[in-house]
């Protein structure tokens, strides 16, 4: 197994590529940016890539999707529900003061319980909206691990002022989604470090007290 997460894009998205170097197959999950680096990095490992998943319709996780389906043939995969992201990418660039990448409408939504990945590293899709209507984790059984997206992150959780964000929603997808999986489960979030559900249920600031329980 190949498992290598690290930050791509002046918003430091983590872009994560999960491969099996026996079947010579890989996934990558929101390559929102440095597409040639990722290609790159495919071709030294020897992996074909097979999907590219994206946790939400936020530039820094999406915008380098279609280059690296251009560059691949790798169908892209994204939640119905964040297409209204897709149209505002002027908009979010604009708010970044980058240029606008070219965006597509994916290949297939990635639905709640969903299978996705390879077939050795399936993963489950968990409908998270909060930080997007269209926001998915995806959680790999087998590895006891979650990428999470920009859901939940170590300490924190998903900013939900922007368009399609919802505070009260989140909360609540992280603690009947989330937070149901075993507090082993390592955490990969959209940015910054790893964590653990059991730290982000002990000490994590957003999920304790009242509003924790909206």
């Amino acid at each position: 197994m190949i498992l290598e997460t690290f930050p791509v894009g002046p918003l430091q998205c983590n872009c994560t590529i999960l491969g099996d170097d026996a079947a010579g197959e890989a996934i990558v999950i929101d390559p929102g940016d440095d597409i040639s680096r990722i290609h790159k990095r495919l071709t030294e490992l020897g992996l074909k890539l097979k999907q590219i998943l994206i946790t939400h319709g936020h530039i820094d996780h999406v915008g380098g999707a279609l280059k690296l389906k251009r560059l691949t043939g790798a169908p892209i995969l994204l939640n119905e529900n964040d297409l209204p992201q897709l149209n505002l990418m002027d908009k979010q660039a604009a708010w970044l003061g980058v240029t606008t990448p070219e965006v597509a409408p994916p290949d297939e939504s990635l639905t709640d319980g969903m299978t996705v990945g390879l077939t050795s590293l399936p993963a489950q899709v968990l409908h998270t909206p909060g930080h997007t209507q269209g926001s998915v984790c995806l959680h790999f059984a087998p590895l006891n691990m979650v990428i999470a997206g920009d859901t939940l992150f170590a300490g924190s959780i998903g900013r939900t002022d922007l368009p399609g964000g919802d505070g009260a929603q989140i909360i609540r997808s992280i603690e009947s989604r989330l937070l149901a999986l075993p507090d082993d489960t390592r955490v990969i979030p959209g940015h910054g470090p790893a964590t653990t559900i059991g730290d982000e249920r002990e000490s994590n600031p957003f999920l304790r007290g009242g509003w924790a329980r909206m």
